[in-house]
């Protein structure tokens, strides 16, 4: 009795040692399976979405930041004060990772309040449809400002910026145009730093305006006719001279 009680003994362990080498090579099997599966199918990243305008400025960080220091260093030392890293940190959070058609006035009004600086009554000129010819005279006639003369306008001046929910978060191939949507980086961030300047404004205000334009020299949906000249503070801004422009040669 003793011996087959020895002998029962022994079966009992030696299946309970195949079950659990059963199992273990049953396990290794899976994990190596799993393995296999999963390297064999390669990780979908999520695709930037396409979009109708230029992309994202190359290099954007080096251009806001040179002409940030530029401005604030050599062409206005008297704005010294303002931090340069700090800006384009703040312009940098309005857009990166973020749907480019949702874009907000909130987005942006840190970047705002850390550029926005005074302008000196009598020297504001807006424009519309002039954009070469304000331009070319204010860079010969230091008495008027246009907003691409502040240093917000002045950093953003022909820059392109959007982002995109996917890494690395800026879009460098496409961004949307107004027409694809309106909160879009770009419209959002001109609406509000011309609504910034037009505020600003005070003492005599000149607006360059272009007399060929066949719809007409003012037009309403202009930035200058929805946004600035509605927020002109009439407590602030005493007189408004219109300079009628022509191209040579007509129409007039």
């Amino acid at each position: 009795m003793p011996f087959q009680q020895g002998s029962a003994r022994t079966r009992q362990r030696t299946i309970l040692l195949v079950g659990i080498v059963v199992l273990l090579v049953a396990l290794v099997l899976a994990v190596v399976l799993a393995s296999v599966l999963t390297h064999g199918k390669p990780e979908v990243s999520p695709k930037m979405m396409k979009w109708k305008d230029r992309g994202t400025t190359k290099n954007l960080q080096e251009v806001i930041l040179g002409r940030c220091y530029n401005y604030v260093m050599a062409q206005y030392p008297e704005l010294g004060d303002k931090d340069c890293l700090k800006i384009w940190e703040s312009l940098k959070h309005a857009f990166v990772y973020k749907n480019p058609c949702n874009i907000t006035s909130e987005d942006y009004q840190p970047l705002l309040e850390l550029a926005s600086h005074p302008i000196p009554c009598n020297k504001s000129l807006f424009w519309s449809k002039t954009n070469d010819l304000a331009h070319r005279y204010t860079k010969s006639n230091q008495n008027f400002l246009t907003l691409e003369d502040t240093l917000l306008g002045y950093m953003a001046d022909r820059v392109s910026w959007c982002g995109d929910p996917s890494a690395p978060g800026i879009n460098y191939e496409s961004c949307p145009k107004r027409s694809e949507c309106e909160s879009n980086p770009s419209s959002v961030f001109w609406k509000m730093a011309s609504k910034m300047f037009a505020e600003a404004a005070c003492g005599v205000v000149q607006v360059m305006l272009n007399g060929s334009v066949e719809a007409g020299a003012f037009r309403s949906s202009s930035i200058f006719g929805s946004i600035e000249i509605l927020n002109l503070n009439p407590d602030k801004v005493s007189a408004v001279h219109i300079w009628l422009m022509h191209d040579i040669g007509g129409p007039q």
